[in-house]
């Protein structure tokens, strides 16, 4: 059984290498470790530093793409790779490797398809009490929408079986954590977690420049993949909710109406109207999106299976996935 680590960085030359250093290379049940960084477009020596702490390919944008970007070429290469398991982590050394065995057993053992790493959020000194409090509320709502009981959702240490990174499709440009929890959760895969150890914090994050941002593209994010995968009840509950606030003013009017004094109401009668056509739409449009959802999924399922069928491809020739230990990525 093969582990390939996934490492995205961007500008990490002075953490790559220790992150590298704490990988274990000898893991029970496990017959090859390898690393693959994904380099997303570093203006320093973030490479040169990853090669000579012992990554086995490396792979390099030619420009900033951005962190789902970087995550989404590391599934492909270490599929291309032959890994049965992979391990995504971060370049900045937050978690503990000695954590990873823990983190792919559930997988080794068939109990799982994907493992997301928890980290005792409450513990962290470095994170404020809002930011606390906003990292359980992300979770509680990706828990509802993804249908899964994992109490880190923007946690980047996971393990995901071969065929579980062979199903999923990373659409945002932003981050990956919340979209394929949500994805795996409505393909019906098997989510886990369990809880890891962090090392101290060795500098801000870079993924968002404020509270009120990451909020911002945390929740754009997760309405998007609801709304790609649940598009009937998404709309059909906005369209019910319009024609119940339209139903409410009609009956308002005709209070007035039956009263004596609905020509001082008209235009309540005429918001009315409107909203009933807004929610009348909605439906409409829920029932649009329901069938190109499955449309969709038809798609996805294809593409499953010619990621299956391609990655199996080079290991039946009997030849190695990759020779070459950088593949420039245009």
């Amino acid at each position: 059984m093969k582990l390939v680590v996934q490492i995205p960085c961007y500008n990490e030359e002075e953490t790559i290498g220790q992150t590298i250093a704490d990988i274990p290379r000898d893991i029970a049940g496990i017959d090859s470790v390898e690393v693959l960084v994904i380099n997303d477009g570093s203006a320093d020596n973030t490479v040169e530093a990853a090669r000579a702490a012992g990554a086995n390919h490396v792979i390099s944008f030619t420009g900033n793409k951005g962190l789902a970007a970087a995550f989404a070429a590391g599934l492909e290469k270490a599929l291309d790779l032959g890994a049965d398991i992979i391990v995504n982590t971060d370049a900045d050394n937050q978690y503990q490797g000695e954590c990873i065995p823990d983190l792919i057993r559930p997988i080794q053992e068939g109990q799982a398809d994907l493992v997301v790493g928890c980290r005792p959020i409450e513990d962290i000194p470095e994170f404020s009490w809002l930011k606390k409090r906003l990292q359980r509320l992300g979770s509680w709502v990706v828990r509802q929408v993804s249908q899964t009981n994992i109490s880190d959702a923007t946690s980047g240490f996971r393990a995901y079986s071969r065929e579980a990174a062979q199903r999923l499709t990373v659409i945002s440009g932003f981050t990956y954590t919340h979209e394929t929890l949500i994805q795996a959760g409505r393909s019906n895969m098997i989510v886990t977690e369990v809880p890891i150890q962090i090392n101290p914090t060795t500098r801000p994050s870079r993924l968002f420049r404020s509270i009120p941002e990451y909020l911002k593209r945390s929740l754009s994010t997760i309405l998007r993949i609801y709304t790609l995968y649940e598009p009937l009840a998404f709309f059909t509950r906005a369209g019910t909710v319009l024609l119940g606030v339209a139903a409410i003013i009609g009956i308002r009017f005709l209070y007035f109406f039956f009263a004596g004094n609905g020509a001082g109401h008209v235009q309540s009668l005429i918001f009315a109207a409107v909203l009933a056509i807004m929610g009348f739409q909605m439906w409409v449009l829920g029932i649009v999106a329901d069938l190109i959802a499955a449309n969709r999924k038809l798609l996805q399922e294809a593409l499953y299976h010619l990621k299956r069928d391609t990655s199996r491809q080079p290991l039946e020739n009997g030849s190695s996935c990759v020779s070459e230990t950088e593949t420039r990525a245009e």
